[in-house]
């Protein structure tokens, strides 16, 4: 992770979120050294998302907590690609 001092940031911005979001680096801008604020490519957030709606999903089924689910003939109903 690279930290910036926001008042280092400011004539950078442009470059520093290019950097996040295509080089998938992480950019700590930091306010008096203390980090503050994280730029990062919307892909890693979506990343995490995906990871955590997974692992919650296992946590449940261990569980037995996961509930009644949707068949897939269902879902193709509701969809409208069946009958």
């Amino acid at each position: 992770m690279t930290e910036i001092a926001i008042s280092a940031a400011r004539s950078q911005l442009g470059d520093l979120v290019r950097r996040a979001a295509h080089g998938r680096e992480t950019i700590a801008l930091t306010d008096h050294g203390h980090v503050a604020a994280l730029l990062v490519s919307p892909q890693v957030i979506e990343d995490l998302e995906d990871a955590l709606a997974v692992a919650d999903y296992q946590r449940r089924k261990a569980e037995g907590t996961l509930g009644e689910g949707v068949s897939h003939e269902e879902v193709g109903r509701m969809l409208g690609l069946r009958p």
